[in-house]
């Protein structure tokens, strides 16, 4: 999507005339275009204003802070010092000129490797930090199913992009036996290590459920449970577990708090709306259990909010609607253009299943 530059007239960038008021008025999704644009455009001086005047040591720990501080000071004396060319202005000590630049320029080294050390040390830490970020994203993406094992039947597409380097979205495609297979997606609130490391929890705990043969609503009230048991409350996620038996097509599906699956089949598209509250909110939430079929030719696809909300326009979830309709066999490549980096501010995670069109389709049952 092109943005308005400053040169584009009122025509392109969408300005139109109220016939009844007369007056210019910028259509919403326009607006917002606009908005993105100007936050853009000025996104680099408000760095540069916000950097210029942040205190740059209040992240330190306490001792540090008082360290650094001091260090700051007794530079602050000695320029003072050599300035007014005394220790004690207004009086004029000592009298000897050399023994008070001597003084001042030994102050001011010392005040300089106190402020030094204090900043080694702590760029120091930073590093640290980032070595461990760093870490962090390869273990997540270990964890993550680069390559899905191939479904006799089914074509399963992924896609994953994290915002920052790590990310609190989690997907899974688990093989239960039987011919049945377990599609899975979370969205843990927040962002960075605590929703990454919420989000491994997560991974850990259906794999473990799963693989001991409980069902998508069984799955769904255990989690609930141990995540409103041992996470913070202001921790959640919101999921959504799918299982399918790949012979017959029939999906059962628990939607805890998630944005709904879109089920796709020939001529129709219905949405797997929510049968609970997200995990972790409440130890004795209700969940249920909902069922559909995959039709032959047909496809589901899982997602969380970062794609709906990084589509630029409005009505998201019927583009998604228009892109499950393609024929071409470009599916997922249509689903990524819709991202828009302008609008793009969350984790974004897709997960595509379709049905080879190997049998008579029966349409969208639920």
């Amino acid at each position: 999507m092109v943005l308005a530059s400053p040169r584009h007239d009122r025509a392109e960038i969408g300005i139109v005339r109220n016939a009844e008021t007369g007056r210019a008025t910028i259509p919403a999704m326009r607006l917002r275009v606009l908005q993105a644009w100007l936050n853009k455009l000025t996104r680099p001086i408000c760095l540069v204003f916000r950097y210029s005047t942040r205190n740059w040591i209040r992240e330190m720990p306490r001792s540090k802070r008082i360290i650094t501080q001091s260090g700051i000071f007794l530079q602050g004396f000695a320029i003072y010092c050599l300035w007014s060319r005394s220790l004690v202005w207004p009086l004029m000590w000592p009298r000897d000129k050399s023994v008070v630049f001597l003084i001042a320029l030994g102050i001011y080294v010392v005040g300089a490797a106190m402020m030094n050390s204090m900043l080694i040390s702590e760029f120091t830490r930073k590093t640290q930090l980032e070595a461990d970020q760093i870490a962090a994203r390869q273990i997540q993406q270990s964890l993550t199913p680069a390559n899905v094992d191939e479904l006799p039947g089914y074509q399963v597409e992924t896609f994953y992009k994290p915002l920052r380097e790590v990310g609190g979205d989690y997907f899974d495609v688990i093989e239960l036996g039987g011919k049945r297979t377990l599609f899975a997606v979370a969205d843990v609130s927040g962002k960075g290590m605590a929703a990454a490391l919420l989000a491994a929890n997560i991974q850990a705990l259906v794999r473990s459920i799963a693989g001991a043969g409980a069902d998508p609503l069984e799955l769904a009230r255990q989690m609930n449970r141990h995540l409103s048991r041992y996470t913070p409350i202001d921790r959640f996620a919101t999921a959504v577990f799918i299982e399918l038996d790949r012979d017959s097509g029939e999906l059962t599906y628990v939607n805890a708090g998630h944005n709904a699956p879109i089920l796709a089949g020939p001529g129709c598209a219905r949405s797997l709306g929510a049968t609970g509250l997200p995990l972790g909110l409440f130890p004795d939430a209700a969940y249920a259990a909902g069922t559909a079929r995959l039709s032959p030719g047909g496809a589901i696809l899982l997602f969380t909010d970062g794609l709906t909300d990084s589509i630029s326009g409005e009505n998201a979830e019927d583009r998604l609607r228009d892109a499950l309709a393609d024929d071409t066999g470009k599916t997922m490549d249509i689903l990524k253009s819709l991202v828009s980096p302008h609008f793009n501010e969350d984790d974004i995670t897709i997960l595509l299943v379709k049905r080879n069109a190997n049998a008579a389709s029966l349409g969208c049952i639920g």
